[in-house]
């Protein structure tokens, strides 16, 4: 990926959806509206396939019926639950999945995580960056231990939660696993 090229851009933005700590949802738009206003005005798909696709994946976050809710009527968990659906409706080769859970109430942190893991068991590539580590090590097929904006080690969830290599990842297994 060339950040200078604009067209490396574009190409990266065609196949890859992000989801953010904050909804970023739009206020002013219904959940329908949210979710189809890229696929229509962007990419070009017909209203009414972008809406039954939308409606298929609103089922698939479990949020049925929630259609023409306006985000300030919906919880944390569900607002980050349409905004995953609202990447998803890009049909994206990788999402990139920054702190989902942060800024939720911990007892909505179980619905996110849950439809997160139903995505990795249907086999879509993300990118998530996360604090839940328990999540991480139940979920991942890779671990990447970063610090101070580094790579320290990779590997599987097992190497890098068990038997660490790096003594900066020894450090902070012992840490977060010690409770």
């Amino acid at each position: 990926m060339d950040y200078a090229k604009k067209d490396s851009l574009r190409a990266l933005r065609d196949h890859a959806a992000i989801v953010f700590q904050q909804y970023n949802l739009f206020q002013n738009m219904t959940v329908l509206d949210n979710i189809t206003v890229t696929p229509v005005k962007v990419r070009g798909r017909p209203r009414a396939e972008a809406e039954a696709q939308a409606r298929a994946l609103l089922a698939r976050v479990g949020l049925s019926g929630k259609e023409s809710a306006y985000p300030d009527q919906l919880s944390g968990g569900q607002q980050q639950r349409v905004a995953i659906a609202r990447a998803l409706a890009l049909k994206p080769a990788l999402i990139l999945l920054d702190e989902v859970t942060a800024a939720l109430d911990p007892e909505l942190v179980r619905d996110v995580l849950d439809v997160i893991r139903d995505l990795a068991g249907e086999g879509i590539t993300m990118l998530l960056v996360s604090h839940e580590m328990g999540f991480i090590r139940e979920a991942a097929d890779r671990v990447v231990m970063m610090d101070a904006g580094r790579v320290v080690e990779v590997g599987p969830p097992q190497q890098i939660f068990d038997t660490p290599i790096e003594e900066r990842t020894r450090a902070f297994m012992s840490k977060i696993i010690r409770h």
